[in-house]
């Protein structure tokens, strides 16, 4: 294990994450919040000096690194974030006690949107900003946005590889160009590109510039802390509208416009994942439309707010403009059910991945054929591509650690007496798919204050799971990643 270089990472990261809170400070002295700025320029000089001494101690580091080094340093590095990133909510007395700042702000990171939080609009801007902003830097990936700037390999190393492979999310991570940081780049150019857009269409729809910009961030990194008590609801339907069109903007995959800028419209058109998301998104709408618009005065409301909860939910973004809880059965068991299929591969959107779904089911397809014809040789395909065995491997092995966490979790937060097993479940589902809002007395009009501090930790070590797509937490706390063979 090549612990300085992955010390020098994490020294880079704690730097990045102090020039972050910048803006939280000014924004604080801005408004005359001294107790927030206090927070934020002791967060900022604590977060910096660990920074320091870690670059310090960690100078002449070799640049070798390997996939298990990449997997450890990602795991750690986010860790890391979070426990440094809880301070201000805890220094300002705003998240007075250390577990609840530090489930808020793995929340954000982590693009989950679920909340401790009983009333947002009682917090300063500063704060608000920090908890808004959390869900911009997670959106694409700290780390990735370290490859971007800092020029950190040298030739040949190919560290840079296994750091973006174990950060982003999806099946398999490819180079969109042949450098692992011009990849780096051009996703976060992307990724600028559409929150500018997502802000001056904001804007333009007449929303004031502070609630854009947090609204833009939560977008974005299709993560739900709003600046709203009510989320997204107050607001007018050409606003609403504008975030229902972004949020799916957000959760298709990123290679996806990059093809576009490149007029690769062939690529667009035969890449199955995209139509998958869009077709399931549209059916979701239809179907549920059908069964609400008894509570709506319209159909065109009933659509209206249905499309709005289906891209929220299944990008996994966390808005409301209803409370859906208060929904029909099945528009409730929809909702659910897209809480695990979540969004594409190579998005900021959490959940199974729609590319996952489809590999799944073509493998289900492929062994019913096998069964019936046990000498054929048959390959697995996606956009006409043969899929290797490895990757559809990683997919079942990632299918059986999935399913195991969520019984493991649902049970574990159980032995809290207080939560009902709906909510209890909805919970878990929507930690790990790093949604927000669940069902009962965590939906759209509940939080997760109410949970015992186990819980909490649970639910926690869920969100990082479900960020980081299990395996770099799970080989985190494998024995056989820490020996030297």
């Amino acid at each position: 294990m090549n612990y300085k270089m992955m010390g020098r990472i994490t020294a880079f990261i704690l730097l990045l994450e102090a020039a972050f809170m910048l803006p939280s400070i000014l924004i604080s002295l801005y408004c005359g919040d001294r107790t927030a700025a206090f927070s934020f320029i002791l967060s900022t000089l604590i977060t910096a000096g660990a920074a320091l001494v870690l670059l310090w101690a960690t100078r002449g580091a070799d640049m070798k690194f390997r996939a298990r080094d990449g997997m450890v340093c990602v795991a750690v590095d986010w860790i890391v974030l979070s426990v440094f990133g809880a301070l201000p909510f805890r220094i300002s007395g705003e998240i007075p006690r250390y577990i609840d700042a530090l489930f808020e702000i793995v929340s954000g990171f982590t693009t989950t949107g679920a909340s401790i939080v009983i009333n947002v609009e009682t917090m300063s801007k500063g704060i608000l900003y920090w908890r808004s902003f959390s869900h911009w830097v997670g959106g694409m990936g700290v780390l990735v946005f370290l490859l971007a700037i800092v020029p950190l390999s040298g030739r040949n190393n190919g560290f840079t590889l296994h750091l973006l492979r174990a950060e982003s999310p999806g099946p398999n991570v490819g180079k969109i160009v042949p450098r692992m940081r011009q990849t780096a780049m051009i996703l976060y150019v992307l990724y600028i590109m559409l929150t500018v857009t997502n802000v001056l269409f904001l804007l333009l729809g007449g929303m004031p510039f502070f609630d854009a910009v947090c609204t833009a961030y939560g977008t974005a990194g299709t993560g739900g802390f709003g600046v709203k008590a009510d989320s997204i609801a107050g607001y007018s339907p050409i606003l609403q509208t504008i975030c229902t069109v972004f949020m799916l903007l957000f959760g298709v995959n990123f290679t996806i416009y990059h093809l576009l800028i490149r007029r690769e419209y062939r690529e667009i058109r035969k890449d199955e994942e995209l139509w998958a998301y869009l077709g399931i998104a549209a059916l979701a709408t239809a179907v549920i439309s059908w069964n609400v618009t008894p509570s709506f005065p319209s159909v065109r409301e009933a659509v209206h707010h249905a499309a709005f909860t289906v891209s929220s939910i299944m990008t996994t973004t966390g808005f409301c403009t209803v409370d859906y809880d208060k929904w029909p059965t099945l528009s409730k068991a929809i909702i659910l059910t897209l809480m695990f299929v979540g969004a594409s591969a190579g998005s900021t959107g959490g959940g199974f991945k729609v590319s996952r779904l489809l590999l799944t089911l073509k493998a289900l397809r492929r062994n019913i054929h096998l069964i019936l014809h046990p000498n054929r040789v048959q390959k697995v395909r996606i956009n006409g591509q043969p899929v290797p065995e490895k990757v559809m491997d990683n997919v079942g092995s990632y299918l059986s650690a999935y399913v195991l966490i969520v019984i493991v979790s649902f049970l574990l937060i159980s032995t809290d007496r207080n939560f009902t097993v709906e909510s209890n479940f909805s919970a878990v589902m929507c930690c790990f798919n790093n949604i927000g809002p669940g069902l009962q007395q965590v939906g759209p009009s509940g939080n997760f204050s109410g949970y015992s501090d186990l819980a909490k930790l649970v639910l926690i070590m869920d969100m990082l799971l479900g960020r980081l797509e299990i395996f770099p937490i799970l080989v985190l706390f494998s024995r056989t990643t820490w020996t030297r063979k």
